[in-house]
């Protein structure tokens, strides 16, 4: 894209996105099956738990369907569940992030695992919890495969990626984003965290390469991608370009595009320098809805761009009701239509 993308953002659907009554949702990914259909790949966890840091411990990937990109979806069947804490995803998957490539569906996504028991409804549960602090540190990412978008899905017993002991990935690996080249190779940029003594450092992000999506993943930026005291960037989305590739993150600071917790764009040659556009703001909290009225949103995360006919035409992202800082009582994936 030669434009800003904030500046072609249309009005967002009241009616549309994904949404679940009794179910915090969030991480929206969505693709055109072969049925002709949409579909989004979402992560769930049920509501007697709080919104954050419950999604450590019970969120499941789901996927719901609808006839346009728009929405709204409807539930239609989980797709990643729980399948014990023996496997390495055994207990939690969350951030979803579906490409069709070829005839196949490739399902990146992060998994985690704790040797413990479920949190049940009433029970107090926080970020001080052992299941939660287990959980945290065991985030990896993971592949799924299947030749249909409605499976059977092969899911991969093994992560592929794990951590770097020493490094700035040390502790944690989490919110895959790939860019699948025509001949099946792969960037994946991504997020970590390292070791900081008996805790963890800020997130950063990392870059690896596979000659083919199944693997092996070989991490090729030794340092971060942005320094993150300057640039402090979450939840990447990149896609490739003319020049190389572009992304968009969100801004945790505001200092970078200028709204804290707003989205920027980069760009990048080859995949691992990265540079922060010359009009970085990619998107706002600050909604305008199809029914004319604006809205500041609690929050507005883990952008997903639909491609269609080999241009970016929809904005997903997950959001909520309240004042941010994941205080809100709803959560759902919005959509936002993207003009020329």
């Amino acid at each position: 894209m030669t434009k800003n993308l904030y500046g072609k953002l249309l009005p967002a659907p009241r009616n549309g996105g994904f949404q679940m009554t009794d179910y915090w949702v969030w991480c929206g990914s969505v693709v055109q099956g072969e049925d002709g259909q949409f579909h989004m790949f979402a992560s769930r966890w049920p509501k007697h738990l709080p919104m954050h840091p419950g999604w450590l411990v019970h969120s499941e990937v789901v996927r719901a369907v609808a006839a346009a990109p728009e929405g709204p979806y409807e539930f239609a069947e989980v797709v990643l569940p729980a399948r014990g804490a023996e496997y390495w995803d055994g207990r939690s998957t969350h951030n979803p992030h579906i490409v069709k490539h070829g005839d196949k569906y490739l399902l990146y996504y992060m998994g985690t695992t704790y040797p413990f028991p479920d949190v049940l409804p009433g029970e107090a549960y926080g970020l001080d919890d052992p299941r939660c602090i287990v959980a945290r540190a065991n985030k990896r990412i993971g592949l799924a495969i299947a030749d249909h978008v409605e499976g059977p899905w092969e899911r991969l017993d093994s992560p592929i990626l794990g951590v770097r002991p020493g490094k700035f990935d040390s502790y944690l690996t989490s919110n895959p984003a790939p860019c699948v080249h025509e001949d099946g190779s792969v960037l994946l940029i991504y997020k970590s965290r390292a070791y900081k003594g008996h805790t963890y450092s800020d997130m950063a992000l990392g870059a690896a390469r596979a000659d083919l999506y199944r693997g092996p993943y070989r991490v090729i930026s030794e340092e971060p991608l942005f320094p993150p005291a300057d640039v402090h960037l979450e939840d990447p989305f990149i896609w490739q370009t003319e020049n190389g590739y572009a992304m968009i993150a969100k801004d945790m600071k505001g200092n970078v595009g200028g709204e804290r917790h707003g989205g920027i764009q980069a760009y990048s040659s080859d995949g691992l320098s990265w540079h922060i556009a010359a009009h970085p703001k990619a998107y706002s909290r600050l909604i305008t809805w199809s029914d004319g009225t604006t809205k500041q949103m609690g929050n507005f995360e883990r952008p997903f761009l639909l491609f269609q006919e080999g241009r970016p035409t929809h904005l997903f992202a997950a959001t909520a009701d309240g004042e941010g800082n994941f205080g809100g009582r709803n959560t759902w994936n919005m959509v936002i239509p993207i003009g020329d």
